[in-house]
């Protein structure tokens, strides 16, 4: 789970599909360059949200993986809306539940998230950022290439929980089901 206080309310999101990068060894990462004024924070320390826009269009958030100088995060891209509704759907229009965060740009926006979070603790329970742990595990978890980018587009580190609707698309053909953590 993924939750945002805010002076508006508060928008928790089930999260359903995430993506893995590898920092420094990863020709699709923000950080296969080295550090920038924008991806330091991917260089730890691990916990903090990573906020980015992506195409000029729309927020992304990844939470950073790796301990202090070994730059690594997971791109949260897609979820359900568990609580916060009305707030969701102010942020979002008038679009479909499943659509309220189904996709990484849409998650952001349903909860509210821009830059300014960037370097967020979401592991802080104070943190009006943070991620929960999960009270049940998914009945399987699928795994298959990365979608949206141009480089190391064949590296298997999507995943994302196997026959939610919650999921954002394409599906690639190629997926597996691999046992729940």
């Amino acid at each position: 789970m993924l939750v945002h206080d805010t002076d508006e309310g508060r928008v928790a999101v089930r999260l359903t599909e995430v993506e893995a990068y590898a920092g420094e060894t990863d020709p699709a990462s923000h950080a296969w360059r080295g550090p920038t004024a924008r991806t330091q924070v991917m260089f730890g320390p691990p916990g903090r949200a990573y906020v980015y826009f992506s195409y000029g269009m729309h927020w992304c958030m990844n939470v950073v993986t790796r301990p202090d100088g070994r730059a690594s995060a997971v791109l949260l891209r897609a979820g359900e809306v568990v609580e916060g509704h009305d707030l969701a759907r102010a942020r979002r229009g008038a679009v479909a539940e499943r659509d309220l965060a189904r996709g990484p740009g849409r998650l952001c926006r349903a909860l509210g998230l821009t830059g300014d979070a960037t370097g967020t603790d979401v592991c802080d329970p104070a943190s009006p950022l943070r991620l929960l742990a999960r009270t049940r595990v998914p009945a399987g978890i699928a795994v298959g290439p990365r979608v949206g980018i141009s480089r190391a587009t064949e590296v298997p580190w999507r995943f994302w929980i196997d026959g939610d609707r919650f999921v954002s698309g394409p599906r690639p053909d190629a997926g597996r089901t691999a046992a729940a953590p």
